[in-house]
Parts: structure tokens; sequence; C-alpha cells
């Protein structure tokens, strides 16, 4: 059972009932993140995520995570590059009170200064970790490399110079602009009536006021950059990225079971090919990402240094070989049956219906048909699986990124 409601603000409410549950997901979404920030922004969604959490008119932070955790509930929160999402997860027969604590902390932040100086040093680290783990390096620069500087290229983190510099002003003229109602989506998941659930939004969020959102243009530049970053470490990591499809495109099932195919699992090309036939790289897959306005299919690898050349060279030849030759009927029933059984294994976990209908309401206004998305998976044939392998591997319009102790980068 699914309702949704529109507050008069602005503010969406979407709820998913799940019977036979004990505990219940709420989340609050907003359309924001690092793709809609300008240069002296760059990292300011992530740093205002942070800083929620760090006190309110009434609570101390502390006295905040000792308030979830009376209760049992657990409390997080995410920045990606179009969506910021504060969520608890309670047992049911806590869902107001976990609700009150998440609706706080989201509406009254203060931001005090003395937990800005702290968060500071805080996400500091986060960036030194992030430089520190080459996997994660090695992707923040292919994104640079596919789309420069700006909007999907920024790294969520952002500059340390920026976090350094981000005042209170900062953050709550962002947020003035940015958590408006009509950008906001509260979503419920799990054993929660849903009168109660829209009770509760309306009550925490009915009187949020907010100047008529405008939403910020992105302009996206497609470009294809070769960067690469040396470091003195054990391994070298390469990532090749493609442009594919938006999150609105007709042929976006297709192309995620051909990424299923390609590099999803561990029945994979490139895990089978790579990994276990050649022995030359630990971790090598490939994934998707879609974007309003557009999409790219990664291929990663970590490898030995010494064996960079000759891994570089394999997933090439996987790449060359699937777009040539394309799939087999098997292998597209597989990754067929995989694409389902994800998607049915999302309907049982109350964190990811939280999200999945969330996001579609944000994103499309609209609430998310699990049957059809169902049906579309299930009338897939192979022939559009093919079609799309030739419009997706585009090794003209592909950026690669390398971090590494080597030479050179490696180039697609």
């Amino acid at each position: 059972m699914v309702t949704t409601k529109k507050l008069a603000n602005g503010v969406r409410v979407i709820t998913k009932r799940m019977e036979g549950l004990l505990s219940v997901t709420m989340g609050v979404l907003v359309g924001t993140g690092a793709a809609f920030e300008r240069d002296d922004e760059d990292g300011i969604s992530h740093f205002i995520e942070h800083m929620q959490f760090k006190g309110t008119e009434k609570y101390t932070a502390f006295e905040l995570s000792d308030a979830f955790d009376a209760i049992g509930a657990q409390v997080n929160a995410f920045t990606g590059k179009d969506l910021t999402c504060y969520y608890a997860k309670s047992t049911s027969d806590h869902a107001v009170e976990a609700f009150a604590l998440l609706s706080e902390l989201f509406l009254r932040s203060t931001f005090p200064e003395e937990e800005m100086a702290r968060e500071k040093g805080v996400v500091l680290e986060e960036i030194g970790m992030d430089e520190d783990t080459p996997e994660d390096l090695c992707l923040d620069l292919l994104a640079r490399a596919a789309f420069g500087n700006d909007n999907y290229g920024r790294n969520i983190l952002g500059p340390a110079e920026n976090v350094k510099g981000f005042t209170r002003e900062q953050l709550f003229a962002y947020k003035k602009e940015r958590y408006c109602p009509e950008n906001i989506v509260i979503s419920f998941a799990g054993n929660i009536e849903p009168a109660l659930a829209e009770e509760l939004a309306e009550r925490e969020f009915g009187s949020l006021k907010g100047e008529k959102f405008v939403e910020r243009e992105k302009h996206i530049v497609r470009r294809t950059d070769t960067l690469f970053k040396k470091k003195p470490i054990e391994q070298a990591h390469f990532a090749f990225a493609f442009p594919t499809v938006t999150r609105d495109s007709d042929d976006l099932a297709a192309v995620q079971v051909m990424n299923m195919v390609l590099g999803g699992g561990m029945s994979s090309r490139l895990f089978k090919r790579v990994r276990e036939e050649l022995g030359l790289a630990y971790s090598v897959y490939s994934y998707t990402s879609h974007y309003a306005e557009t999409g790219l299919l990664t291929v990663y690898a970590g490898v030995n240094p010494k064996k960079a050349e000759a891994a570089a060279e394999a997933v090439k030849n996987v790449l060359e070989a699937f777009k040539r030759e394309g799939i087999t009927e098997e292998e597209f029933l597989r990754g067929r049956e995989t694409m389902k059984a994800s998607n049915i294994f999302s309907q049982e976990n109350t964190s990811s219906q939280m999200l999945v209908y969330g996001k579609q309401m944000l994103y499309k206004n609209e609430v998310y048909d699990f049957e059809k998305r169902m049906a579309e998976i299930s009338a897939l044939t192979l022939d559009d699986v093919m079609r799309v392998i030739g419009q997706n591997l585009d090794f003209e319009a592909a950026a690669s990124a390398t971090v590494g102790n080597l030479k050179s980068p490696i180039k697609l």
C-alpha cells in the first residue's frame, strides 16, 4: 500500500506500508548535492549534512545521538551528486519519537561556531582519508575527467580550502535557497499507518517556510580527458567512463542488464576474464550512474603496478569483444534474472524502499511503480541489450583516470 500527500507549503510525503514487519525507515530527501554547487560552495552540501547533527535549539550533539540510542533507533545521512538524505530506522512502536528527533536535527540545527570548528577538522580528515583511498580517488578523478570541474565532476567532499573557510552565514544562505519545501520529500517505508506518517509530517514540516524555489541550471559539458595522479602506493588503479543513458531513458533497464553481464558480478565478463582466468586483478567491475541529463558507464580495476599494462590490455580486450560480439542468450537471461531478483530483494528492505520511493517522488514527482519496473525488465529481449551495447561503448567518447606508482596513465 502506497499513499502520497502534498503539504500546503509544497513538501511531498510518500508512505509505503509494509505490513508484517516490526520496523520503519523514515527519510527526508533534499534535491541538492555536489552537482548544484558553485565554485565557492564546492563541498557545502556535504558539510551542511555533517553540521545538521551538531546541535539544535533543544539538543546538543550528544543529546541528539543519546536520544536516538535511548529508543534503539539508528540515524544517518549521506550526500550525493544531486541528493542529500537524512534518515532514521526505528521499531514501529518508536516511530513517533524517531521522526520527531529526525525532524529536530533537520529543521532546527543551529550550527554552533565551536561545533563548526570541530567538524571542519572531521571533514578535513575525511578528505585526507579519501586521498588515502586510491579506489575512491581514482573514481573521483574519473568524474572530473568526464565532466570537468563543474556539476557531476565535483568531488562531494569539496576542496580543503573551501571547508576551512565555510561560515555559518554561508551554510544558512545555502539552506535557505536549496532546503525549500518544494525541494523536499519525506519518505516512510515499513510498518506504519499512512495516516500516522502524514500526521507526523504535517506536525513537523507543515510550518516550514521558504522562498519560492528556483532550480539552479547545470551546464553539462562531456569531456574525454585522461587524468593521472602518481602516488607511491602498492596498487595501480585505473578506470574508464563511457557516456550512457539518463535515468528517464526507455533503455535504462537494457543498459543495466548489459552492465550486469559486463562487470556487475562474479559471473561477469570482466571478473571471469581479468581476475579468474588471467589473475591480473583482485578487484575489477563495472557500474552505471544515471542522472537527469546524462549518465556514466564506469569500468574499474585495481592491479599490481607490474601487471598494470597487461591488466589494462585484458580489460580493453574484454570491452572490444563485448562490443564486437555482444552477449549470449544464456548471459542475457542470467543478467535479466539477476536484475529482477535485485528489485524483488529490495522490496523486503525498509531502507531500500524508503529511498526508492523517495527518489522517484523527488526526481519525477511520481510514485515508484514496482510492477511496471518488473514488467519492463521481463519484456527485455536479447536484441534490446545487443542494441544498447553498441550505443553505450563509444571508445571515442570515453574518459579515463589512473592513480598509482606508474610512469604514465592508462589510456583506453
